[in-house]
């Protein structure tokens, strides 16, 4: 199935391209390659809006995610239909998280598409347990 992304926002430069990688690498490695999934990148005002809507908190916010299912964590959807092969929709706060990395030096790139947080996880469980695995999304950006 397909990830649809839009980027609604204009404050920042979002490559698209690895981003949409990261996200079909993140549900290839979830079994989740089946389902739609629609995100959207997002700037201060409208995830302002949508967090005080949705959870009473008026201000901006990194991530916001509207799941189309409700399921235990770590569980898939079990669909009765096409149009149900659908995990919802995630909103990117990328002004928000634009900001955050030039506070903590942090690349925005690497933040954006979770690759270092990704990295640095597998390297601390491979220090942990002798094992030697890699980023799923190694080799792709």
């Amino acid at each position: 199935m397909s990830v649809a992304l839009r980027n609604v926002q204009r404050a920042v430069p979002v490559r698209r391209a690895s981003l949409r990688r990261a996200v079909c690498a993140l549900r290839a490695a979830l079994g989740a390659s089946r389902f739609d999934v629609g995100l959207v990148c997002a700037g201060n005002a409208l995830m302002q809006r949508l967090n005080g809507d949705y959870r009473h908190c008026p201000e901006p916010t990194d991530v916001l995610s509207f799941p189309l299912h409700q399921v235990a964590a770590g569980e898939l959807p079990r669909p009765r239909c096409l149009d149900e092969y659908n995990l919802g929709d995630i909103f990117l706060g990328v002004e928000y998280i634009h900001q955050q990395c030039r506070e903590t030096g942090e690349d925005f790139d690497d933040v954006l598409t979770m690759y270092q947080k990704e990295a640095q996880i597998l390297e601390e469980l491979n220090r942990l347990t002798g094992s030697r695995l890699r980023p799923l999304t190694a080799n792709l950006f």
